[in-house]
């Protein structure tokens, strides 16, 4: 487990920024805290080249598959959607990111990482208006309910979330103990990942 605690890390200080890609022990113990956004390996410190422009497009991609776990096909799929729709492109891609079943699950308060949100949907612990989803890609509907099933309120990692009393639920999601709903999708200001959803529509609209 340390290994891949230390790779986690290495990809925030890649970024400069962090990830969260340990969920909420990112809050605390950590290296970009400690040390500021050092690039990883023993000359970190002295690699300041000041990147292309193709270098920060190339960047940001790579920082939205590390946060949402997801491979350049996946990323690739969600803009050509995205692209399909009337609205402003960038905000649509974020919009549809957000709207994947295991990123729910994670913004619900259901999971401490998106992570270990991807094994509740793997594993079959979580449902979608009461049928069963194992799909973390899956895109969930406005209005549609999001509930774990009943397996899973005895794991001690989701009994240890769904009793905390001091989460924030993003404005754009309500929840009943283990049952969510998305009830609208976020607007940009809402959606609390930094992301230069620009640049994304410029490296995509290359290809």
């Amino acid at each position: 487990m340390t290994a891949i605690r230390e790779r986690k890390c290495r990809l925030c200080r890649q970024s400069g920024k962090k990830l969260f890609l340990k969920g909420e022990r990112c809050l605390s113990k950590c290296p970009i805290d400690r040390r500021g956004a050092v690039p990883p390996g023993q000359h970190g410190n002295k690699r300041k080249r000041k990147p292309s422009e193709y270098g920060i497009h190339l960047s940001e991609t790579m920082k939205v598959k590390r946060i949402f776990g997801i491979n350049e096909r996946q990323l690739r799929n969600c803009f050509r959607q995205a692209r399909k729709v009337r609205e402003a492109t960038g905000e649509s891609l974020l919009q549809i990111l957000e709207s994947r079943l295991d990123n729910l699950v994670y913004r619900l308060g259901f999971a401490s990482s998106r992570r270990l949100a991807r094994q509740l949907v793997d594993h079959g612990h979580v449902l979608v208006d009461g049928k069963k989803v194992n799909i973390p890609s899956f895109l969930v509907k406005e209005n549609q309910l999001v509930s774990l099933g009943g397996k899973a309120l005895n794991l001690t990692e989701v009994k240890k979330k769904l009793e905390e009393k001091d989460y924030k639920l993003p404005v754009w999601l309500e929840r009943k103990v283990s049952v969510g709903k998305l009830s609208r999708l976020p607007k940009k200001e809402e959606m609390e990942t930094e992301i230069d959803e620009q640049l994304l529509v410029e490296y995509y609209s290359r290809k």
